[in-house]
């Protein structure tokens, strides 16, 4: 009995000992992947977790009120059936990824805008593809909301009306090589369609529009900048042809060109950030590359496609007030001649605004924007007449 009970104990005592000891083996724990800050790029960016490559998420919300053709009796204000006010609301989402590799910066950048405008429906919203592109060293491809032959395009906002200055979205493949120092110059091959106007000739549509007999997109833009930025501001000087190209009815083509340069100084002398700016630029048969607002790049004469010829000066300026009000101004002038025909003209455009920034990142502010296009010959009957359009907004921004 004695010997069964020392047994007993013996084995009690093993088992506790072997428990304890079970108990305090380690227990491997799971995973984690902790999001870490990446500060080589600025603020804002983070690792994607079991990644290198930095990811920083943007987005925004802007809502317009606009007051729309206050200057033409013709329409908005003077007509039964104008829109003499209307509303704007659009929301902004952007996707900035950058990876360092053996080859350089290699980056994603996605700008996607949602827009709804005030049509009666409310379920009809719009989708634009702002900025789309991959940048691998030196190498751009994609779409981009300026191409490489813009550098200033206002400091107004230009909502409504355009500025008057190159300023179009474009598709590109390019390449940007730095000099250091703050040079670069680059070369891009971009999407002719987003350039091109019209070529009009003396026949008019039902609806008062002249024919347009642009021909199919056989070559591409090319387009050259040479740049620099530094301290006191930057400057770049650029070029571009454009294949004006007549459909079946004319069998016929020219080369269009374009020349620009423009120059942008800071004015910290004036106000902190405050920059005054200058651009002019000619063309022949690329007038999209002097202003955005000119429709003509050919006319039809004897058969044969004649490349109109442009040219525009302008410039502006930002001006901070106080660290909260700022305002932006800019003002230009465009020619376009068709060699004395019908489609002759000058425009003027002036743009300015009032924002209040009381928080980083939000701010309320009013604009007026102002254009009048004056055509050497009326043609009574169609769409070639003078124009004269005075549009104001205000607006209420938020960013982060």
């Amino acid at each position: 009995m004695t010997r069964t009970l020392v047994l007993v104990a013996a084995a009690a005592s093993l088992g506790g000992i072997a428990g304890a000891q079970a108990a305090d083996l380690p227990v491997a724990p799971e995973p984690v992947d902790y999001v870490r800050v990446c500060d080589a790029y600025g603020a804002g960016y983070f690792y994607i977790p079991g990644t290198e490559t930095c990811l920083r998420v943007q987005g925004g919300m802007r809502v317009e009120f606009r007051f729309r053709d206050f200057a033409d009796d013709n329409s908005a204000w003077g007509s039964r059936e104008g829109d003499a006010t209307t509303t704007r609301a659009r929301a902004y989402v952007r996707f900035d990824s950058r990876t360092q590799t053996e080859y350089g910066l290699l980056r994603t950048f996605v700008d996607l805008w949602f827009t709804g405008d005030s049509n009666g429906d409310p379920d009809n919203t719009t989708v634009t593809l702002e900025n789309g592109f991959i940048q691998f060293g030196g190498f751009t491809f994609g779409r981009v909301a300026h191409g490489y032959f813009d550098f200033y395009t206002g400091d107004a906002w230009g909502s409504i009306l355009d500025q008057g200055f190159s300023d179009h979205e474009t598709n590109v493949f390019a390449y940007t090589y730095g000099f250091g120092n703050g040079f670069s110059a680059s070369v891009s091959v971009e999407d002719g369609t987003f350039s091109r106007g019209i070529i009009g000739n003396r026949t008019f549509t039902t609806t008062g529009d002249p024919n347009d007999v642009y021909g199919g997109h056989k070559m591409p833009d090319l387009v050259a900048n040479l740049r620099v930025d530094q301290g006191w501001g930057s400057a770049q000087i650029m070029g571009a042809l454009h294949q004006v190209y007549g459909d079946s009815t004319v069998r016929d083509s020219e080369m269009g060109w374009a020349i620009g340069a423009g120059v942008t100084f800071n004015a910290p002398m004036i106000s902190a950030g405050d920059t005054v700016s200058f651009q002019a630029s000619y063309s022949k048969g690329a007038v999209a590359y002097v202003s955005s607002n000119l429709p003509y790049d050919g006319v039809v004469k004897n058969g044969k496609v004649d490349a109109t010829t442009a040219w525009g000066v302008g410039g502006g300026f930002k001006h901070h007030w106080t660290p909260t009000i700022t305002s932006g101004f800019s003002a230009s002038y465009a020619a376009l001649e068709g060699f004395s025909t019908t489609y002759d003209l000058d425009q003027i455009g002036v743009q300015g605004n009032l924002a209040w920034e009381p928080i980083t990142g939000f701010l309320m502010g009013v604009e007026l924007e102002y254009l009048k296009t004056d055509y050497d010959r009326q043609t009574v009957g169609t769409n070639l007449l003078d124009d004269e359009d005075l549009v104001g907004m205000f607006r209420v921004q938020r960013t982060f």
